[in-house]
């Protein structure tokens, strides 16, 4: 299994990033996905989930409204939108599949 999140940056408040999760390794359209969130010292943050059909998702409530999370199951790919960040967002985000693998994840920093 690997999943390969990329599209980290670094950018100021109130921007936009897309996250995109790569899977490999496994039947990614059966399994639900979560996208979580670290920073050194700092606990792990649950975002958001979607149902392996994406029909059904849940998002954080200091997130809703704001991160969209989608996915296309013929590119094995998970999307998370994130619009109007906030500088205490700056953390590693990751995804994880249903079975509790992880990847690298990546950095997103909002400075003010």
């Amino acid at each position: 299994v690997q999943l390969v999140v990329s599209g980290g940056g670094l950018l100021q408040p109130v921007g936009s990033l897309r996250l995109s999760c790569a899977a490999f390794g496994f039947t990614f359209s059966s399994y639900p996905m979560t996208c979580v969130r670290q920073a050194p010292g700092k606990r792990l943050d649950w975002v958001s989930d979607i149902s392996s059909d994406g029909v059904y998702t849940g998002s954080a409530d200091s997130v809703k409204g704001r991160f969209t999370i989608t996915r296309e199951n013929a590119k094995n790919s998970l999307y998370l939108q994130m619009n109007r960040l906030k500088p205490e967002e700056t953390d590693k985000y990751y995804c994880v599949d249903g079975e509790g693998s992880w990847g690298e994840g990546t950095e997103v920093t909002v400075y003010s």
